[in-house]
């Protein structure tokens, strides 16, 4: 039996844990730490997991799944540090940290793979990217690859791309959801409530996903079978060119990018 802890129990930690119960792990099979009292209590009385201390989950889990935030990550490591073997794969979840970071901070030896995962993962939706480190096996991420296999869909990239991943899928949804807002909002400015209007841009999301994910053609074919010549989309088109949306998104990927490197210093 593999027994995975959970360090920390957020969003995307308590979303995990949830995954892996619906994968068919038992709730003997798990641990989590938690900081805050009441967070840990729910997460034990909803899912019969345990809550732990860090080094108490070091000492007893085969797999440590680092999932505060970056910021956090400091008294972390100090507690894992003289409880980690060389035999426990860490895997991190923390948005810019290499696993360089790890690596210097924990015994030598130790596997560490990377994860950029992004929060469809609370409705078992999430897009993981994977990066093993120096000391991770294949066997390492393979069971990595299969862990996450359970809130989402997984790829592996090289550590060098994790950064641009961070920025384009790490912080992707964000960019829908505002998305999402304006054009709510564009609705009420056009008179319609917003009950409504939030049912027609949410539903219209969802069939745009899932063409996206069925179709093989770009997306520029698929948006041009929506654009008839000289209609409604087609003006739409020529004033999102004419406020720059497209330069706007290229540009705020790659500030998200660089903050990402920033973040890993």
């Amino acid at each position: 039996m593999t027994t995975i802890a959970v360090l920390g129990a957020g969003k995307i930690g308590e979303a995990l844990l949830a995954g892996l119960l619906k994968g068919g792990r038992s709730a003997d099979e798990l641990l989590f730490t938690e900081r805050h009292p009441e967070q840990a209590a729910r997460i034990t009385d909803r899912y019969g997991i345990a809550g732990v201390e860090v080094e108490e989950a070091a000492k007893r889990a085969d797999v440590l799944v680092v999932a505060v935030k970056p910021q956090d990550i400091d008294p972390v490591l100090t507690a894992l540090a003289p409880a980690v073997g060389p035999g426990t794969l860490v895997v991190s979840l923390c948005a810019g940290l290499p696993t360089s970071l790890y690596e210097r901070r924990l015994p030598d030896g130790v596997p560490v793979v990377r994860v950029m995962p992004n929060t469809p993962m609370v409705v078992g939706e999430a897009m993981s990217a994977i990066s093993p480190g120096t000391h991770a096996t294949a066997g390492h991420v393979a069971l990595v690859k299969e862990l996450l296999s359970s809130v989402g869909q997984v790829i592996e990239v090289p550590e060098s791309q994790q950064d641009a991943v961070t920025a384009l899928s790490g912080s992707g949804p964000a960019y829908f959801f505002y998305l999402v807002e304006a054009m709510i909002d564009a609705g009420i400015l056009l008179g319609l409530p917003r009950a409504v209007a939030e049912k027609l841009i949410v539903q219209s999301a969802v069939g745009a996903a899932k063409m996206l994910a069925q179709s093989t053609e770009h997306p520029v074919i698929l948006r041009e079978a929506v654009t008839s010549p000289a209609g409604t989309t087609i003006n739409a088109i020529r004033e999102l060119e004419k406020h720059g949306v497209r330069a706007a998104m290229l540009d705020a990927i790659e500030a998200a990018r660089d903050r990402s490197v920033e973040l890993g210093k």
